[in-house]
């Protein structure tokens, strides 16, 4: 099998179906002649997830789920791999994330060219900016869904990029260039992944803390690596209450202070960005893709 997607669910029913649907055959360019398989764990959601498999036709769909779940995803990220099948590993942690159709076929060109690369997709927020200020700003799961309506997502995938912002973390403008520190949508190869340990689940706060954060430096800094980033090509994170994208300011910081803190206990350090050469693949599918010409405030109400 070439290609395994795990993706991690919790309390996700609203924002799940949407997952998948990004990531079906008949949605994924040339995904119907790709040999893949989906595996979602219900990381011990208050009401268990219920998936219907026959909704996501051709696509194998695997649905896991953990009663006494940790508060971290970490042990479901890291049981999900252990029975994936695919040489190459789709890590999404957050089961919110919906991706544009070329993610698939982009990264696996990546895969193409270069021995052992670590692929990145540039994530987004769903919405008029970054979900933690447009939530106190009125945001919420009605109004997106309004948005995903008006764009007639599915249908034309490439749309989010007209409803959705990067994540620019203060920055005015961000462009596809900049450095990226952590993907929702990560491809590695599986054998990597093991090599690293999986996922280091003493990562034990609610969210994970920074796991993703560790795990995507680890990667690009082992030995034979090389990153790359996708141009053009977009995961897009739902409305879901979650850990630290979706709550205010002062929770938010109180959280992301803990996070910093357990990093540092584990890695003795605080540099969490990498300073790997670059490379980049992909192209700029409409003139809302084009983010470098557009201004963060500016994006589609």
């Amino acid at each position: 099998m070439k290609l395994s997607v795990v993706l991690i669910a919790y309390d996700m029913q609203r924002e799940v179906p949407r997952s998948l649907q990004s990531l079906a055959p008949n949605y994924q360019l040339d995904a119907r002649s790709l040999d893949y398989e989906v595996i979602v764990v219900d990381n011990g959601s208050p009401q268990p997830l219920s998936l219907d498999s026959s909704d996501y036709s051709g696509m194998s769909l695997d649905l896991l789920r953990i009663d006494k779940a940790s508060a971290s995803p970490c042990a479901a990220l890291n049981l999900a791999a252990s029975r994936a099948r695919g040489d190459i590993l789709c890590i999404m942690i957050d089961g919110a994330h919906m991706l544009t159709p070329g993610a698939f076929q982009w990264a696996l060109r990546a895969f193409s060219a270069f021995e052992q690369p670590v692929v990145a997709t540039r994530y987004f927020y769903l919405g008029p900016g970054e979900q933690p200020e447009t939530i106190q700003q009125g945001y919420d799961k009605a109004r997106e869904d309004a948005l995903l309506e008006r764009i007639g997502w599915p249908g034309e995938g490439y749309r989010l990029f007209e409803v959705g912002t990067p994540l620019g973390l203060g920055s005015d403008r961000v462009t596809w260039f900049n450095r990226m520190f952590e993907s929702n949508c990560l491809f590695l190869h599986r054998h990597l992944y093991e090599s690293l340990g999986g996922v280091d689940e003493r990562f034990d706060l609610p969210g994970g803390g920074f796991v993703n954060i560790d795990l995507y430096k680890r990667a690009v800094e082992s030995e034979g690596s090389t990153l790359v980033q996708l141009v053009g090509e977009g995961s897009f994170h739902q409305l879901h209450g979650g850990t630290t994208t979706n709550s205010s300011d002062e929770p938010r910081r109180r959280r992301l202070d803990q996070f910093r803190s357990q990093y540092r206990q584990l890695r003795g350090h605080d540099q969490l960005v990498s300073d790997r050469p670059l490379n980049f693949m992909g192209h700029l599918p409409s003139q809302a893709s084009k983010i470098h010409l557009r201004d963060r405030s500016q994006a589609s109400k």
